[in-house]
């Protein structure tokens, strides 16, 4: 630990492992169980408290605030932990909440993430890699993020829903349902209102395959049959396509929700 990086009055409780080149601000309080990466970057007025560990050349900013005690009534002190990985940057007011003994134990954030001013990551979450959270998007406990996915301002994940990769929640959304991969979502109380279309061509899938997948996703949505009849009529047309599987596999989970649906098929 390299006391020129470390501004003077940052408190550094004994037992904090910090890495040679971490960069501490001013007014940042760091716990005594603490693990800070090589390259880590905390700017000023922070706090990471509890069973926390942070990768490497992640850029925290002023008052976010860290594995302090989750949001949860049944929490009993338990010594649970928030593991977040590698080159994330961390906004202004950002909370990150650790696990409970009822999730896990953990709350987990994956790499290359950016999380916007007052993002709020509660209890026993997972997020995976590359997700955008915009300002002041929420997650309430144990809800699942995938790869890729944008979830942008104001809008607020219910607990234990699973938003899937490459998918879209639009600003302003209540999420209620489990939100397919490479789905787009939006509205008060949010419903499907198709395939993340750009997303999916900024990261590379050719023409051919959005057709294909818009195909498949029209499929499943549509009017004819159930929609177990309509999953396995896609899971047959479409098998040889990894892409469509994924969708798949992920409606075929068994979980406490149901999926997100077009508007005319929301309740």
């Amino acid at each position: 630990m390299s006391i020129e990086k470390i501004h003077p009055t940052a408190i550094i409780e004994t037992g904090a492992k910090i890495a040679p080149d971490v960069e501490i601000g001013p007014f940042c309080v760091i716990g005594p169980h603490v693990t800070l990466g090589a390259g880590v970057k905390i700017k000023s007025h922070v706090v990471i408290e509890g069973h926390t560990d942070i990768g490497e050349n992640c850029t925290i900013y002023p008052f976010a605030s860290l594995g302090c005690t989750p949001q949860d009534l049944k929490y009993a002190g338990e010594d649970s932990r928030l593991i977040i990985g590698k080159n994330n940057t961390i906004r202004e007011y950002v909370t990150m909440n650790p696990g409970t003994k009822d999730g896990g134990m953990e709350t987990r954030v994956g790499d290359n993430g950016l999380f916007m001013v007052s993002v709020h990551i509660a209890h026993d979450c997972r997020i995976g890699n590359n997700v955008i959270m915009a300002n002041n998007a929420t997650l309430a406990g144990h809800v699942h993020v995938g790869d890729f996915a944008i979830i942008g301002g104001l809008s607020a994940a219910h607990q234990f829903i699973r938003i899937g990769e490459h998918a879209i929640i639009g600003g302003m959304s209540g999420v209620e349902n489990d939100v397919i991969p490479f789905g787009r979502v939006k509205g008060e109380r949010a419903f499907l209102a198709g395939l993340n279309l750009i997303g999916l061509e900024r990261r590379g899938f050719g023409k051919d395959d959005i057709r294909k997948l818009q195909r498949a996703f029209n499929q499943l949505f549509g009017d004819e049959g159930t929609m177990e009849q309509r999953l396995e009529s896609v899971a047959q047309d479409f098998a040889d396509d990894e892409t469509i599987v994924k969708i798949v596999e992920f409606a075929k989970a068994k979980t406490k929700f149901t999926l997100c649906q077009p508007a005319k098929k929301n309740p």
